[in-house]
């Protein structure tokens, strides 16, 4: 299954991952960027879970928060993030994502999410994401096929996830994404009681599953349900997007600064060539605007 969302150079397209891959794989994703070279398309994405990332034509780059800009490898994993990601693509290239849900960190790599939360990584085979390095001449064979190399990607984490067995932690992972996805669950009590665990041990599941704490875990969810709402329909004012925990639009001003570094009216002039449209394919697609909020 596939949606598209277009702009002017930017072409979006979604494809579900296969029923044994859905709790762990948000969706899969094909970016066609049509520029001449040397014309530049930049844009900033919000937070998000984990994602591998990978192009037959290395023409990115990126930087974190305030980490210096730098060019991409041709295949490339991000940890979890808690603050934007500024990047941009030098001329034609086209390029695969997958989603990495919290329960796919855990089952599909051996390091605790926060060692690898916001950067951005080469996949190489002695690194953390070595068991995806294969990926890339996977996909591309030299023929532009979306369904036959979307359908590459699936067979090949179908395989690797077959030699990967459950963690101990998966029940409780679920239920910890599941109560992040509901808008009653507002301090780190509310999770606790709601998992039945600890703050402690809550704490060491958020960082080992999701990346962060749970505290700032929860901040980045209420503040993505309000810039998930903008991005779908840019005409809201800011007031009218904000999730019913902001206090005022002074509260929702703060987070935004602090996960997009840059403030809302700042973030509102920019052009969004690339998240304008993903948000709304992703939105028919998957059934959510960012990855952040996606329900697996």
């Amino acid at each position: 299954m596939l949606k598209q969302g277009l702009s002017s150079a930017v072409s979006t397209r979604f494809f579900m991952p296969s029923a044994e891959l859905a709790p762990y794989i948000s969706t899969y994703y094909l970016t066609e960027f049509a520029g001449a070279p040397g014309e530049i398309i930049a844009d900033w994405l919000h937070p998000e879970w984990a994602n591998l990332r990978l192009t037959d034509t290395p023409r990115w780059s990126a930087s974190i928060g305030d980490a210096p800009f730098a060019p991409l490898a041709r295949i490339i994993g991000t940890g979890p993030t808690g603050v934007a990601t500024h990047f941009s693509v030098d001329g034609p290239m086209r390029s695969w994502g997958i989603g990495l849900l919290p329960l796919g960190w855990l089952r599909l790599l051996d390091c605790p999410a926060s060692q690898l939360a916001d950067q951005t990584l080469a996949c190489t085979s002695d690194g953390p994401f070595g068991d995806f390095t294969a990926l890339h001449d996977t996909v591309f064979d030299g023929q532009v096929n979306p369904q036959a190399e979307a359908a590459r990607i699936d067979a090949f984490l179908v395989e690797l996830l077959s030699r990967r067995p459950p963690s101990e932690d998966e029940v409780r992972v679920r239920a910890a994404h599941a109560a992040l996805l509901d808008d009653q669950v507002a301090t780190v009590g509310d999770l606790a009681d709601r998992l039945g665990i600890s703050s402690r041990s809550l704490e060491r599941l958020s960082l080992r599953a999701f990346g962060f704490s749970p505290k700032l875990l929860l901040r980045r969810q209420r503040f993505l349900r309000s810039l998930a709402q903008f991005m779908l329909d840019p005409s809201l004012t800011w007031i009218r997007t904000l999730d019913w925990h902001y206090v005022d639009q002074a509260h929702f001003v703060r987070d935004f600064r602090r996960f997009m570094t840059m403030s809302p009216s700042e973030y509102a002039a920019l052009d969004h060539p690339v998240l304008r449209s993903a948000a709304r394919a992703r939105a028919v697609a998957a059934g959510a605007a960012v990855q952040a909020l996606h329900r697996p």
